[in-house]
């Protein structure tokens, strides 16, 4: 009897060291692959940062939800010595506008906002008129869904110039001290003509502040609280909101110079482009500022553990699984809604709900795959989801415009794939 045990327990054995073996050889190429990202990550990084390019960063990469890479480098503060830490927290900018657009969309789940609703149904007022080349103005209608894809015909003022009708209006863009209330920046902004009939192309805009006052009537409370009851606080985004304290330890944000990135100062405008007029006017003071207006399309702060929360759940989301959305709702967000009129990043690039969509990889040139989600933020960030290859990539900088699309973007993105 016992020779026969001996004689069943040999395969066994031989198969339970096979899968031990098979166990063992999986978990060498894990922890080579996490090597190879990190060196690959820490050079460019590192490079960055020598080479005055950005003052400080935060990278966060994640496979699966599982955190692959956090890294910090450089300084919060140059002046004060103090080293970013992966915890720092940054004023978002433009990476707010996400957050918002998930808020409408849980409201779009609890029948509380229509996508395609007009905007007067919301807000009654607000009518921007659009102006015929003969000169007659009418008073077109704007939908909830062109507020979110901008292609309402509404802009901004950044890209307009000091002689613009933004401009001469007063209206803010977000990102300034204006010290109006957001009721009085959409009067203002109702005021000036669309650049086009409403659906009918693409342009960057302040639709997403727009679509803040939509949320905060659809949600029956103030932006910042329907924002946290239905995305921060579910999603445990525990240091993402509109204000903070004054004196909380944000990242200091600096602007592109030569020979080293210049600190912003209240109210500077820091230019799109090198010999260019205008550009975005920055307030670090406004994050501090809890009477200033709730930018939806600008005004959060954040960290990157709190926002990899946000994107994996809507990875998770639209790939079928569990998340603050349901799929159907999270695969809208990430269909293109807009065509190639839109090219956000570029070639190749269309439009979903809240984020540039990777239409075609080849057109792009980019090794991410098709569907791939990505955005940013004007004070010096960027961020890509692949869902493909279940990635989520988080760079947050103290640098603009560096780190929302200088070079260090795309350096960042191919030490990834070469890693993978």
């Amino acid at each position: 009897m016992n020779h026969v045990f001996a004689t069943m327990a040999r395969p066994l054995a031989a198969g339970l060291l096979s899968l031990a073996s098979i166990a063992h050889a999986a978990s060498d190429a894990a922890l080579e692959q996490r090597a190879r990202l990190a060196a690959n990550l820490n050079t460019v990084l590192d490079a960055a940062v020598a080479q005055k390019r950005i003052v400080g960063a935060v990278v966060l990469v994640a496979q699966d939800g599982a955190v692959l890479y956090r890294q910090a480098v450089g300084y919060a503060d140059r002046e004060a010595q103090r080293p970013m830490q992966a915890s720092t927290g940054f004023r978002l900018a433009s990476m707010t506008k996400p957050i918002v657009t998930l808020a409408a969309m849980r409201l779009v789940e609890a029948g509380k906002l229509q996508l395609d609703a007009p905007v007067t149904r919301y807000l009654p007022d607000f009518r921007p008129p659009l102006v015929q080349a003969h000169g007659e103005k009418t008073v077109p209608t704007l939908s909830v869904r062109q507020l979110i894809t901008h292609t309402s015909g509404l802009g901004y003022g950044f890209a307009e110039g000091a002689d613009g009708a933004y401009a001469r209006l007063g209206v803010s863009d977000g990102l300034d001290s204006s010290g109006i209330s957001l009721d009085e920046n959409l009067r203002r902004l109702g005021k000036a003509p669309l650049y086009f009939a409403p659906g009918s192309q693409w342009r960057y805009s302040l639709g997403i502040d727009v679509l803040g006052a939509v949320v905060a009537k659809a949600g029956g409370a103030p932006l910042q609280q329907v924002v946290a009851r239905s995305v921060t606080h579910p999603l445990q985004m525990q240091h993402t909101r509109f204000a903070v304290r004054p004196g909380t330890p944000l990242a200091v944000p600096y602007a592109d110079g030569k020979p080293q990135p210049v600190r912003v100062h209240e109210n500077m405008v820091v230019p799109l482009a090198a010999g260019q007029e205008g550009g975005v006017r920055f307030s670090p003071n406004r994050a501090f500022d809890r009477h200033a207006f709730a930018s939806g399309g600008a005004g959060m702060v954040g960290n990157a553990d709190d926002y990899l929360q946000l994107l994996e759940s809507v990875r998770r989301s639209a790939a079928g699984q569990r998340g603050l959305l349901q799929p159907r709702t999270a695969q809208e967000m990430v269909r293109d809604q807009v065509g190639p009129q839109a090219q956000t990043q570029g070639p190749g690039w269309g439009f979903g709900l809240g984020w540039a969509v990777l239409v075609d990889p080849a057109l792009a040139g980019t090794p991410q795959g098709k569907g791939s989600l990505q955005w940013g933020g004007a004070y010096g960030h960027n961020w890509f989801v692949d869902p493909e290859r279940r990635l989520s990539v988080i760079l947050l900088t103290n640098t603009a415009f560096e780190g929302m699309a200088g070079r260090l973007v795309n350096e960042v993105r191919d030490a990834v794939y070469a890693s993978l």
